[in-house]
């Protein structure tokens, strides 16, 4: 990132603070959601994809559970990538594999080869938050500000915009080209990427704070000594134990009992080689002593719990348990998207973070409790008055999430504290996913879709519990957004 000199008149004053380098929003913005709208656009096409193919709700939920398992995976491990070597490489290779995943996506011939695509595509949307999270942290340093308050909002609100966008364009797409079409999608928005990337990303590393140790010194500016820096065994390490994980979570039988033991064992060989890497992956004593971030990791995993079972599970019931098309069911999840981004700027303006997260949390709590009174005779409206409320957590948790980790996480690691805030959001999804499979079954009806509600209603109280009873929320600051 280059620093910007000002030219000031006779009289002006000379030591005026840098502002923020505004090239840099648009791929930040960009690449932050390619993986929400990929989250999103599917949503509605999940019942005609099975139609299609012949699948049935519990095989097609892998088109959202291939998604994530990539990319919480590889969330955190770009993340830490981006932390050494800045953004521009990986965030122009990632956006480079959505292109692929869109091809492969629109030629599928089968189901198999439509979860191969989303997890390529999971992988390739892994570097678009942690790079934007990083490109602010630099552009914090540069300017001496504490945090970029109006872009971390504006980034908050693009999520909210494209999820606004997402089961919209899904279901016109479907409706107009098919179900292909939402693949397809990922072809242009893929070229943008990385044609912005490639004209406005800095090509050297503006964003890696100095790190102490074994291959960090001048000598280590180039040749092998960066790549001694990265903990491939910590990371093989850490990728066993997320894929054993979450492969028991998508389908937690009996028979798969090893999955447990295994993610137990690959915990433990994990954070004995973090203890003892000098330059660990995921530095397990500083997270370990880093209470309210392991706090707002695990608020993460209950908000998203909520927020993705609403997202497919209702999706799925309004189509199939109260008969509307993919592009009525998109409608009617519009106004939760709408809300939000309302929310979601209020929030940036004038909402502390515990503040925010209480708002949040009592809005899951009540948005459940409505979904828990819906049947397949309910009026129209009144599944539009559960998006209006579902607005609410939508809006104010992903906001608050989001400043909680950019303050309470280690500036050398912002890219990896960032993509780990993802990763925490994506075991929910999978939690969503196998409450969503295991609550429907071959079918989206009714009751399922109650039982699913008791589920995310668990979620929400969790949340509200982990938020009211943390003593460090208070002392925790919103952003200015009046220095941004």
């Amino acid at each position: 990132m280059t620093d910007r000199t000002t030219t000031t008149a006779p009289g002006e004053q000379l030591d005026r603070a840098p502002a923020l380098d505004r090239r840099l929003v648009p791929p930040m913005v960009l690449g932050s959601v390619l993986n929400p709208i990929n989250s999103t656009i599917i949503a509605v096409a999940l019942v005609p994809i099975g139609a299609a193919l012949g699948a049935s709700p519990a095989q097609t939920a892998w088109l959202v559970s291939a998604l994530y398992l990539a990319t919480a995976l590889g969330q955190p491990v770009v993340g830490r990538l981006i932390d050494l070597f800045g953004p521009r490489r990986l965030f122009l290779a990632s956006t480079s594999l959505v292109g692929v995943a869109g091809i492969v996506g629109t030629l599928a011939p089968n189901l198999g080869t439509l979860i191969a695509a989303r997890v390529v595509l999971g992988f390739g949307t892994c570097a678009g938050y942690p790079a934007a999270m990083a490109l602010l942290r630099a552009e914090s340093r540069r300017t001496g500000q504490d945090s970029p308050a109006g872009v971390l909002t504006l980034l908050a609100v693009a999520n909210q915009t494209v999820a606004v966008i997402g089961p919209l364009l899904g279901g016109l797409l479907t409706s107009a080209g098919g179900w292909r079409s939402t693949f397809a999608l990922n072809i242009p928005l893929s070229v943008l990427a990385v044609t912005l990337g490639a004209l406005r990303l800095p090509r050297q590393d503006p964003g890696a704070a100095p790190e102490t140790g074994p291959g960090t010194g001048p000598k280590a500016a180039g040749g092998a000594g960066p790549l001694r820096r990265i903990d491939l065994p910590g990371m093989a390490l850490f990728a066993v134990l997320l894929l054993s994980l979450l492969l028991f979570l998508m389908h937690p039988h009996a028979d798969r009992w090893y999955l447990p033991l295994l993610t137990l064992a690959a915990a433990v060989a994990f954070t004995v080689r973090e203890r003892r890497a000098e330059q660990p992956f995921i530095d397990v004593k500083v997270l370990g002593g880093n209470t309210p971030l392991l706090l707002t990791y695990a608020r993460a995993l209950a908000a998203y719990v909520v927020s993705y079972a609403f997202l497919y599970g209702f999706a799925q019931w309004t189509e199939e348990g109260f008969g509307l098309s993919p592009l009525q069911a998109g409608l009617v999840q519009a106004p939760t998207f709408l809300v939000g981004i309302g929310v979601s700027l209020l929030a940036g303006r004038r909402g502390g973070i515990r503040a925010t997260l209480l708002v949040g949390g009592l809005g899951q709590v009540a948005a459940c409790l409505l979904m828990l009174a819906l049947g397949a005779h309910s009026p129209l409206w009144a599944l539009a008055a559960l998006a209006v409320v579902f607005g609410v957590p939508q809006g104010a948790n992903g906001l608050a999430l989001q400043n909680s980790v950019f303050q309470q996480s280690d500036p050398a690691r912002t890219g990896s504290s960032a993509g780990l805030l993802r990763t925490f959001a994506y075991l929910g999804s999978m939690v969503a996913s196998a409450a969503t499979a295991a609550a429907y079954g071959p079918h989206a009806g009714t009751a399922g879709m109650h039982q699913l509600a008791w589920i995310m209603l668990g979620a929400a109280v969790l949340f509200l519990l982990l938020t009211a009873f943390d003593r460090t929320l208070p002392a925790l600051r919103a952003p200015a957004a009046a220095r941004s």
